[in-house]
């Protein structure tokens, strides 16, 4: 724990001007940013007496081991680039709010040829229109196949579109009407984007005009006598009520506003967004934060601005914000939206009618979010606690590992030797940290390719050597090291968070005793002794430490053997999932790596043409020179090498690019990738 005052610069160091400024650990670790309109002022608040400060303030201060900032020239700068270095760095202290569920939206793909509209999760896309989120996905379905009706949209995937398009028949919505098919061409690709941009409008709330435009050619059927089309206009109108209908009109025509409230105790806060569009609500979210900074209803409003509209752009940002309490630099956050939006947006605290009614209405909701969420957090914060603490007992560790790092190895009969490296933090896992590898087999001074001499022992010592061995280099870019001989000294620092730069407190590998030497070697040879190492094995689900002859035993129900096989089993997962995904990448091609120069580009590109090796054989050489890159005497060349080739091996729906049978494969030889870390 470090005192402040050892890193505390002179008073006439830090400039009276706007900035943004980070602190760092003693692992050169962002773990805490912050703007101010003065620096000099704000940062003397950081550098009282550490009695005086807030308990959180005083424990970012004290794990912090040196501070920088960045002078800018307005508020507004202060504010983008503070939001930039927080969503760059991931500072621990910060406010983070976290979805307390992951929220479908309704996007329609305006980036496309033929626009496509499904549900869409996750961040979002460029060229992409989005509505929502939406509580659930069956919403969104129920709203979509009742607006199809009248707006017959493409729906499918680009795989199905593309078969419809070979094959000449349509899918199923183009029988029943509820796609306009311009897979086979009923629809120009122009008509086809006017249906979908009716759809975004109607979506978006302009609905008035164009239901009164329906019931008019209604109307007007109905007289010409046209009763089926008058019918179909009529059912069509029943449908878009039908739709509108699962959205209450709670404002006034044609207001569009987020509203945002927070509910909050000494730990944790809650927020929830309203998102009204049309006067009606299109969509609903929340988000949960533990309070790791002292920060007030206006700094959570502050914080929830930036994550909500830090990354959209014009009519996402809607044209009015309404907040329980305005920040203290609102002039620079009204700013700041309005640049975003490209107009101006108003931010302000509904004082009465409507508004203030649904204010309070999103305030209950954030209230019932954040006492749901206590809930459930408290058996999990105490479980975890407990397998941390029992994992410590039984290792004997200092102190609780809070930094969990586990290696596994992946083969299939000695080829595509793989390694996983995931990350638990705290007793969760960090998915940001996972790490992927390529296990390179040096044996001595000479480098052996998969399939030659592998094993796991020899795999584990390598690839635990390689993470630690960047690990030294990342700790040289502080100055904690020792240049080596000829090196001149460790190389500079851009700032930016490294992959491999923060130590766990114990390593776990998926194994045995023999695992667990290797990898305690390992850190042995790189002159790491602060670093504990254990194994899991998985005959007995026994702990193995290093030079013990006999087993650690945790009972059956402990937390602590738990969480070990939790974080065992997903460096399992993800070294099967890589390890698989690099085998099917070069089953696929099959013969292929065959052809004397035929590059890696050249063979994906005659297995896409033609969907799969089977049908690139059935291919005439005439065939095979229509794909781009492809002459004739290459086409000959591959012709004849799949003529020779005996079709053995795995077979490979094309459809879903599922192995059906993986038995025997053959090797892959010299691979062109060098195992590096990725």
């Amino acid at each position: 724990m470090a005192d402040p005052s050892s890193y505390r610069p002179q008073p006439g160091q830090i400039p009276d001007s706007p900035g943004v400024y980070r602190f760092r650990d003693e692992h050169r670790r962002v773990i805490y940013v912050g703007k101010a309109k003065s620096l000099r002022q704000r940062l003397a608040n950081y550098f009282q007496d550490v009695a005086g400060l807030h308990p959180r303030t005083a424990t970012m201060v004290t794990t912090a081991a040196s501070v920088e900032w960045t002078v800018v020239s307005t508020e507004v700068e202060a504010l983008q680039l503070e939001y930039s270095w927080i969503k760059e760095y991931d500072p621990r202290f910060n406010v983070k709010y976290r979805d307390d569920k992951s929220y479908p939206s309704l996007a329609v793909t305006l980036n496309e040829e033929y626009p496509r509209v499904q549900v869409m999760r996750g961040p979002k896309k460029k060229g992409v229109r989005y509505f929502g989120p939406y509580a659930h996905a069956w919403a969104i379905r129920e709203t979509v196949d009742l607006m199809l009706r009248v707006f017959p949209v493409r729906t499918c995937s680009a795989g199905v579109f593309k078969r419809s398009a070979q094959i000449g028949r349509p899918c199923l919505l183009g029988y029943i009407g509820k796609c306009s098919a311009p897979c086979v061409g009923r629809v120009t690709p122009e008509e086809h984007r006017e249906l979908a941009e009716d759809f975004c409008d109607f979506m978006a709330g302009r609905t008035g005009a164009y239901l009164s435009r329906l019931e008019q050619e209604m109307h007007i059927a109905a007289e010409d006598m046209e009763y089926e089309k008058a019918a179909r206009l009529r059912d069509d109108i029943g449908a878009l009520r039908r739709a509108m209908e699962k959205n209450a009109v709670v404002l006034a025509d044609a207001t569009d506003a987020d509203l945002i409230a927070v509910a909050e105790d000494e730990l944790e806060a809650a927020v929830q967004i309203f998102h009204v569009r049309g006067g009606r609500v299109r969509g609903q979210r929340g988000w949960v934060t533990d309070k790791v900074e002292a920060v007030d209803t206006a700094g959570l409003v502050e914080h929830a601005l930036q994550q909500l509209y830090g990354e959209e752009q014009g009519e996402a940002v809607p044209k009015e914000v309404l907040v329980p309490a305005l920040p203290e630099d609102t002039p620079a956050l009204a700013q700041w939206l309005a640049g975003r939006r490209g107009s101006q947006v108003s931010l302000r605290i509904p004082q009465r009618g409507d508004k203030k009614a649904l204010m309070e209405t999103v305030h209950r909701n954030a209230q019932q979010s954040l006492a749901l969420h206590k809930t459930k957090r408290a058996g999990d914060l105490t479980t975890r606690s407990r397998a941390l603490e029992e994992i410590a007992e039984a290792l004997e560790l200092d102190g609780a590992p809070l930094r969990i790092e586990c290696f596994d190895i992946s083969h299939l009969q000695g080829d595509d030797v793989v390694a996983s490296m995931v990350v638990f933090e705290d007793g969760l896992a960090r998915k940001s940290e996972y790490r992927r590898f390529q296990i390179k087999g040096r044996v001595g001074d000479t480098q052996v390719w998969h399939g030659e001499g592998q094993d796991d022992v020899r795999s584990m010592h390598e690839v635990v050597s390689r993470r630690f061995r960047r690990y030294l280099l990342e700790k040289s870019r502080t100055g904690e090291w020792e240049p080596q001989d000829g090196e001149d000294g460790p190389p500079e620092d851009d700032g930016k968070p490294k992959r491999f730069a923060y130590p766990p407190q114990l390593v776990v590998v998926d194994g045995g005793q023999p695992q667990v030497a290797a990898a305690r070697r390992a850190l042995d040879e790189l002159g790491i002794d602060d670093v504990a190492v254990c194994g899991l094995a998985k005959r007995l689900e026994e702990v193995w430490l290093p030079g013990e002859d006999d087993p650690v035993v945790l009972p059956r129900t402990s937390e602590g053997l738990y969480l070990l096989q939790r974080v065992r089993d997903e460096a399992h997962r993800f070294a099967i999932q890589y390890q698989r995904s690099k085998r099917g990448k070069r089953l696929k091609s099959g013969p292929l790596d065959e052809v004397p120069g035929l590059g890696e580009s050249r063979k994906q590109a005659l297995v896409k043409h033609f969907g799969s090796v089977k049908k690139l054989r059935q291919a005439t050489i005439d065939q095979i020179c229509e794909v781009p890159g492809i002459g004739r005497k290459t086409a000959e060349t591959v012709a004849a090498a799949l003529a020779r080739a005996v079709p053995a091996g795995p077979a490979v729906n094309t459809a879903t690019g599922e192995i059906i049978e993986d038995e025997n494969p053959a090797p892959a030889g010299a691979s062109s990738e060098r195992g590096t870390e990725q």
